[in-house]
């Protein structure tokens, strides 16, 4: 996942095709010259859906496509035949999409699973024909329903993605180190603030060929739920991570302080981020001597589960990845 090909927002216009007009039509015939009405209806105009596929990872194919538009319905002929329906427009989106009206940022549905199709924008119905307004008293009716409009209108879909566990910290604590060191993603590592600025996604092995879907969003920083930094692009990317994995420092002055100002961060951009399972990791932990590290945990939050681990010589990884799945699965 690139960073230049990792697009989770995308805008654009979705038009769904108009009905087809019913027909008005009469029955003619050599030896029926008065048979009645036979117009058939019109169309549905095409539907523009959305399409869960579990290979997409990005909405990079949607952002430059500004406007979409489905084709109308076709009248209805003679003979009761039906007009054809406009053909629908099916949109692939990865799992974790959440499309949204664009003027009222009301959200309209979450494509979660793969092969999940939902109507974004239905198609206008199709008119009927003549045929059904005949009557005791109307036996020849010269009327016939127009097709319904199609619905134009200006939609947000966004992605959120979907992992077992997000990482969460400031910059330069090591979560792409330990995303990399656990897995076979490979973003971009160095000694400074903000490397990462996309998320990534990897797949850490467990034991008996079982595995779980680690999440890296790039640091946050304190005010990111006020806008400051990258933090509040990226935040939504945690909302659908059942575990939380916080990550401070071994050299942070305080590791307690950290983690508060990290909680009160999610907590300001969505307070039900609290309401998932947490996990505490002190990372670079290779700095420390046991005697420094046993000295440390007197001062550790008390209200979750906490490890000291190193993803450069890989102390209490396996521990770590053992704590992971048990938080999970429990």
């Amino acid at each position: 996942m690139a960073d230049s090909n990792f697009i989770d927002y995308v805008k654009f216009c979705s038009r769904s095709g108009a009905g087809g007009a019913g027909s008005l039509h009469f029955r003619r015939e050599k030896h029926v010259p008065k048979g009645g009405p036979d117009g058939g209806d019109g169309g549905r105009g095409g539907h523009i859906i959305l399409r869960g596929n579990a290979q997409l990872w990005t909405l990079l194919h949607l952002k430059y496509k500004k406007h979409v538009i489905a084709e109308a319905g076709k009248p209805g002929e003679g003979g009761r035949r039906k007009g054809r329906d406009g053909k629908d427009i099916i949109l692939e989106v990865p799992l974790g999409t959440v499309a949204k009206d664009a003027e009222t940022f009301e959200t309209r549905f979450e494509i979660t699973e793969d092969g999940q199709e939902v109507v974004l924008t239905r198609g206008g119905r199709g008119g009927l024909g003549n045929d059904h307004f005949k009557s005791a008293t109307n036996q020849a009716p010269h009327y016939a329903q127009p097709g319904e409009e199609g619905i134009e209108e200006w939609i947000i879909l966004e992605l959120k993605l979907l992992a077992d566990i997000g990482l969460v910290g400031f910059p330069n604590a090591g979560k792409s180190t330990l995303l990399s060191s656990l897995s076979a993603a490979k973003p971009e590592i160095a000694d400074y603030p903000f490397t990462t600025l996309v998320p990534n996604l990897g797949v850490v092995a467990y034991r008996d060929d079982r595995s779980f879907v680690m999440a890296d969003i790039p640091g946050i920083i304190e005010g990111a739920a006020e806008g400051k930094g990258l933090g509040l692009r990226f935040l939504r990317h945690i909302e659908r991570n059942p575990l939380l994995l916080f990550m401070v420092p071994a050299d942070a002055p305080s590791i307690r302080e950290a983690y508060q100002v990290l909680l009160g961060e999610l907590e300001r951009y969505n307070p039900e981020l609290l309401d998932k399972k947490r996990l505490l990791a002190i990372s670079k932990a290779d700095m420390l001597d046991e005697e420094l590290m046993e000295e440390m945990k007197r001062e550790l939050p008390d209200d979750v589960p906490s490890l000291f681990i190193s993803s450069v010589s890989g102390y209490q990884l396996e521990q770590l990845k053992d704590l992971i799945w048990n938080t999970i699965h429990a």
